[in-house]
């Protein structure tokens, strides 16, 4: 009789426990509506504005459209447009920017350039982050660049842009 009497006691006790702590969890749709009208708003979207911008010429390849650099949310991005196409022939396309108006077919000395890695596509519109320890105002080009080969398949010489907001 005395374990019925624990276990009724037992069972009384978790559910006096438990009834607080639903009641503090329900909330009337009053309560929901408060709670989402204090969640912060999303951000607005940052809106890109090119500070710089130059049409691609060929090297080794030929080598079509726009590259740019625009500024967003204080960090700085190259963008290839989608009118962008090289050759698929080279097998280790690298994205370069070059402090140089008109680089070299081959590079002997990789100094002057920031590797912004491997290209993405052939062809069409592309985005890369520039590091923020990079003078963008030094930058005077971009370049396709095969490694495997040390041969630029095509650059971008770049001229300022003045007040050009991009979408």
């Amino acid at each position: 009789m005395k374990s019925r009497q624990l276990a009724l006691l037992s069972l009384s006790a978790l559910m006096v426990a438990a009834v607080p702590t639903a009641i503090a969890t329900a909330q009337s749709p009053t309560q929901a509506a408060q709670v989402t009208q204090t969640a912060p708003a999303p951000a607005a979207q940052a809106q890109s504005v090119a500070i710089e911008m130059g049409t691609f010429v060929a090297g080794e390849a030929p080598t079509t459209g726009t590259a740019r650099i625009v500024t967003e949310g204080g960090h700085h991005y190259l963008e290839i447009d989608a009118a962008f196409s090289t050759s698929s022939m080279g097998p280790d396309l690298h994205v370069l920017l070059d402090t140089t108006n008109r680089p070299p077919q081959s590079y002997d000395n990789m100094g002057s350039t920031v590797n912004l890695g491997k290209l993405h596509n052939y062809t069409g519109a592309q985005r890369y982050p520039i590091p923020d320890v990079i003078d963008v105002a030094s930058i005077k080009s971009v370049v396709i660049w095969c490694r495997m080969a040390n041969a630029t398949f095509g650059y971008a010489p770049l001229n300022p842009v003045t007040n050009a907001r991009v979408q």
